[in-house]
């Protein structure tokens, strides 16, 4: 059974910063793409950060770049996602995903993704 749990969300004022975890379990973690989403009251579920299995490749939305970094750790099955210059934008519950394996690349659609974490709510206030 594989597993995804989330943690390192909060309360925190703007410009300050977070690191979100998720630790993985069930299947060869290094053999998947994992990404993370965010998904905001009243609006739907979107891609925010994804790194390929190797860690070769991130890709990152625009609003972003600069901002954030995905980062994993094969060896602890875990992958991260460092938020700095956190602005109240960014407030919503933030999800890890991971893929069905074979990827090309990153993919950016949910569907893409086969499994999914619980949800970390981060909350920005200005």
């Amino acid at each position: 059974q594989v597993q995804l749990v989330e943690s390192g969300g909060g309360l925190v004022q703007a410009g300050g910063s977070l690191r979100l975890s998720c630790a993985v379990s069930g299947r060869t973690f290094s053999n998947y793409t994992m990404s993370w989403f965010r998904q905001a009251p009243g609006k739907e579920r979107e891609f925010v950060a994804g790194i390929s299995w190797s860690g070769g490749t991130t890709l990152y939305i625009d609003s972003v770049k600069g901002r954030f970094t995905i980062s994993r750790d094969n060896a602890k099955n875990t992958v991260y996602l460092q938020m700095n210059g956190l602005m109240p934008g960014d407030t919503a519950v933030y999800y890890c995903a991971q893929d069905f394996g074979r990827s090309s690349g990153v993919p950016v659609r949910a569907s893409s993704y086969e499994y999914w974490g619980q949800g970390t709510q981060v909350t920005v206030s200005s």
